[in-house]
């Protein structure tokens, strides 16, 4: 009798499961936004008829991608970077990439030499080391065109993880303008330019430097100089300071050195916000864990990330886009004790159960765009309320052993503002040629 009974139970669950996926179904494929393709040159007609009033109001958009090596994802950002462009005068695009690669990209697309090999080398990511990034780039090239410097586009780095070459920009600003700077503190600029981080331990060394930069800091404000060089100059040596502070976290216990990466984006993004946009809005491209509302990785992880600082001060001047995916193509690396390292391509021939595109894969839209405001209120099933697993993909791409390292529980509706599902995904194309 007992066994008759939860036969019939189990029974009952399923149905009203099948039943509310259903209603799920139904009600996105009425109320998302279908994107007509992943063309970065086509418009975007139905968006344009249908956008959200919170997407329309936001002037800071962290669009992301759920691995940092997807052709869609790339074409898709670089689709809606444009229409933001173009329908709601946005000019600043802020990468997770170094400082340093601005004033060679800057350079370029405002019109100067060069040509996509010599300019994709300016980025220190390799997964930016595409043609669908560098297309992006030459459209911004164009753009600028005949445009005053205060209308044209303009490319940021916002990621502390690299400190090449900054020392040398803070020598020769103090040799032109004959600025007194005791040499100890330059010289430990020049150390901490030039030494890269060992991810695998803690090293006390970099904590010693932190106070001798920050004296250079003010020394180099106690000149009061002025100007776009002197600015920059000090941003330089800010960025500097940060990366060496990040560095010394590393090895520190976990999450403390991921949150303080997080927080000098954040740091960072602000400043560009302040210091360089003209009109308030902007457009960051980075990973999904970074540019989420709420947290990284998992929801109750409470790992506090760039997007939860940018929407705890900015509200909803700022609007987070994720990206989800059903099937298709990606790349993974491998580490093989006969092969070594290398990256393999692997084939997700179908969405693994107990995740959102398990569901998301079933509306008869091959892209689309969900407006989780829209969601929160009148989806009838409350779908994204409920904690569904996810793929997440970090640097490493795709990792299917042990598979359980990249499947990760979160909330949607708590952590996007709005969510681009893509049914099918391909690998990015590396030739420049």
């Amino acid at each position: 009798m007992i066994k008759k009974t939860l036969i019939i139970f189990s029974c009952i669950i399923t149905l009203n499961l099948y039943s509310q996926n259903k209603e799920t179904i139904k009600w996105l494929y009425q109320n998302s936004i279908e994107i007509e393709d992943a063309n970065p040159n086509s418009e975007m007609l139905l968006f344009k008829q249908n956008e959200p009033s919170k997407f329309a109001k936001a002037r800071i958009y962290g669009f992301g991608e759920a691995s940092h090596n997807t052709k869609e994802f790339f074409d898709l950002k670089a689709k809606y970077f444009k229409y933001l462009v173009k329908n709601h005068g946005l000019k600043i695009f802020i990468m997770e990439e170094s400082y340093q690669a601005e004033s060679g990209i800057n350079e370029w697309i405002s019109g100067g030499k060069g040509d996509v090999k010599t300019i994709a080398n300016n980025f220190k990511t390799v997964f930016w080391y595409t043609k669908e990034i560098v297309n992006l780039l030459e459209w911004m090239r164009e753009y600028n065109v005949g445009k005053s410097i205060d209308e044209q586009i303009r490319f940021y780095g916002m990621d502390p993880k690299g400190g090449e070459k900054i020392n040398q920009e803070i020598r020769k600003f103090i040799n032109l303008n004959n600025i007194i700077i005791e040499e100890s503190l330059l010289t430990a600029a020049d150390s901490c330019a030039n030494k890269t981080i060992d991810f695998s331990k803690k090293e006390s060394w970099w904590q010693t430097q932190i106070p001798k930069l920050k004296e250079l800091k003010r020394q180099l404000l106690q000149s009061k100089k002025e100007g776009k060089e002197y600015s920059s100059v000090i941003r330089s040596l800010v960025h500097l300071i940060g990366y060496t502070e990040y560095a010394s976290l590393v090895g520190e216990k976990y999450p403390t050195s991921t949150e303080f990466r997080d927080l000098k984006m954040f740091e960072n993004v602000k400043y560009i916000m302040e210091e360089e946009s003209k009109n308030g809005k902007a457009f960051i491209w980075a990973h999904n864990e970074h540019i989420n509302k709420s947290e990284m990785y998992y929801t109750g992880s409470n790992i506090i990330n760039l997007g939860r600082h940018l929407k705890d001060y900015y509200k909803d001047d700022y609007y987070s886009v994720g990206f989800d995916f059903g099937t298709g193509s990606i790349n993974g690396n491998v580490v093989d004790k006969k092969d070594g390292i290398y990256w393999k391509t692997y084939n997700i021939e179908q969405p693994f159960q107990k995740t959102y595109a398990y569901t998301l894969m079933s509306v008869d839209k091959d892209i689309y765009f969900v407006d989780m405001e829209n969601a929160n209120k009148n989806e009838p099933t409350k779908f994204f309320e409920k904690k569904l697993n996810h793929l997440l993909i970090a640097a490493g791409g795709y990792q299917p052993k042990p598979m359980h390292k990249i499947i990760v529980g979160r909330i949607y509706a708590e952590t996007y503002d709005g969510l681009i599902f893509v049914k099918n995904i391909s690998i990015p194309d590396y030739k420049l040629n």
